[in-house]
């Protein structure tokens, strides 16, 4: 017999395998591709309310209503203040996802999103608009922890990547839907065009069915194999999809406790899952989008609206060709070659502001100072910060942007994935609003080009990072991700 034919027989990992491929052969994804639509409309809001600074900011600072009329502190907290929100609600997602459950969570955060939205177009001061940020803030935060989770526990290995990295796409959308909203609309009118999202979202997520990885955790064994197949059509057998699932939720306990740190499956994902958040952050993108303005305005760009929409474009083509990708060049690979990009990126940066701007690198440094010492630089390429500018967001939205989310939503169990995935979204938005509130002093203390070196330097402990220790789960399910992480014989990057 030849080892074609013994190979079943002998490996029963390799009858398993045909088993999975024969099944996802006959899904149908109609159904699945309805919920991911519904619940990725959280991150269209979660963009709108990054996007929705920019615009209203200038026009906040020109009021002419005194008490709405905002100053350079009190802009600077407006646009920060999201962070502040979505830290807290990343806090608050991790307890309620695993409490009340996927579907119910995503409902919820619609509310701070809609309410918050409200506050701000009757805001009759300051300290309005303050909360409406806070609360889109707080339903940002738990949007980007809920959403990834509820797309990878309904998905399978043959489109999670594509879906997962929707969350990034719809994100960049609605940032780019808030810069052109802001070109043809005064700012409360933005805020209610904002508040379409969230409020569409919470009425079609009513239609939409839970987990079933979390109907299966609560012993809801029946509700599970209805959603699965609603989710997978006719055509297959979910008992053996429900089996699968079932057979690893009934070897965790229910509830996570502090000494369940020592299981390899719990630590190395959780370390992870935090650094990868934590590289996220420190690449700089905050930076570079802080300077963009001034890039475009270098390159003769008469309205800065024109090249933040210009920005928005990269962003949503670059997230969705890595979206189509995903699955099949694997978010390893796209995500070292992303850290390289925007480590280079950086670095060319660190250098023009060396070679061209060397004599300003200790003034004030605030925007306007920036602004005018780069009209100095008379005899600076304008091209090239303008280059650096889009390779680097095209880096960020082809890996740095989408997977960290989309690894975050695959690698933890069960029984660990609120709280964990909650910590990671509290370390990414604590690591944003510190690396937004401290960048002029870190431009003060260690020049323009030191800060973009250092943006570099991180980008590539990023890559190496990623090459040595992140392992790749295309194609896998999460159950077998989860058993990669337990079995004695794999390292963190197998």
């Amino acid at each position: 017999m030849s080892a074609e034919e013994w190979s079943p027989l002998l490996d029963p990992a390799a009858h398993s395998s045909t088993q999975e491929l024969q099944y996802f052969s006959k899904v149908r994804n109609k159904n699945l591709y309805l919920a991911t639509f519904a619940a990725v409309l959280g991150p269209l809001s979660f963009g709108f309310v990054l996007g929705y600074s920019s615009p209203a900011i200038p026009e906040l600072q020109s009021n002419l209503n005194p008490d709405l009329k905002l100053d350079s502190t009190q802009a600077s907290w407006f646009g920060s203040l999201v962070t502040v929100g979505a830290a807290v609600g990343g806090i608050i997602g991790g307890w309620i996802v695993d409490k009340v459950g996927r579907k119910p969570s995503l409902m919820m955060c619609g509310l701070p999103f809609i309410i918050g939205f409200v506050v701000i177009v009757g805001a009759q001061n300051i300290w309005m608009l303050y909360i409406g940020r806070l609360l889109t803030g707080l339903a940002s935060g738990i949007a980007s922890l809920v959403v990834p989770i509820y797309i990878s526990e309904t998905s399978h290995p043959k489109v999670r990547g594509l879906l997962g990295s929707c969350v990034q796409l719809m994100v960049v959308i609605g940032i780019m839907g808030a810069y052109v909203g802001g070109m043809i609309l005064p700012w409360y009118w933005l805020a209610v065009v904002s508040s379409v999202p969230p409020t569409v979202m919470v009425i079609l997520m009513y239609f939409m069915p839970e987990t079933p990885r979390y109907l299966l955790s609560k012993n809801k064994h029946s509700e599970a194999l209805a959603v699965l197949a609603w989710l997978r059509g006719p055509e297959v057998d979910h008992d053996w999809e429900c089996s699968q699932i079932e057979e690893s939720c009934n070897t965790q306990d229910t509830k996570f406790s502090l000494s369940e740190l020592k299981d390899s499956a719990v630590y190395k994902p959780f370390l992870i899952g935090i650094f990868l958040m934590l590289f996220q952050q420190l690449s700089g993108i905050n930076a570079v989008m802080f300077y963009a303005e001034t890039i475009f305005e270098q390159a003769n760009f008469k309205h800065s609206s024109e090249g933040s929409v210009i920005v928005g474009v990269v962003q949503v083509v670059f997230t969705a060709i890595a979206a189509l990708i995903m699955d099949r060049a694997g978010r390893k690979i796209l995500l070292a070659i992303s850290a390289l990009i925007m480590s280079f990126s950086a670095a060319v940066f660190g250098v023009y502001f060396k070679i061209w701007q060397e004599d300003i690198n200790n003034s004030s440094l605030h925007k306007v100072d920036v602004q005018n010492s780069v009209s100095m630089a008379t005899h600076a390429p304008t091209w090239l910060p303008l280059v650096c500018l889009v390779i680097f967001i095209a880096g960020f939205a082809i890996g740095c942007g989408p997977i960290p989310w989309l690894v975050m939503s695959e690698i933890f169990p069960v029984r660990v994935r609120g709280i964990a995935s909650g910590v990671c979204v509290l370390t990414n938005w604590s690591t944003a609003f510190l690396v937004t509130k401290e960048f002029n002093d870190l431009l003060e203390n260690i020049t323009q080009y030191g800060t973009f070196w250092l943006f570099s330097s991180f980008c590539f402990m990023n890559f190496l990072f990623t090459i040595f220790f992140m392992p790749e789960t295309k194609g896998k399910t999460l159950e077998q991700i989860e058993a990669l992480f337990r079995g004695p014989a794999h390292g963190l990057a197998d």
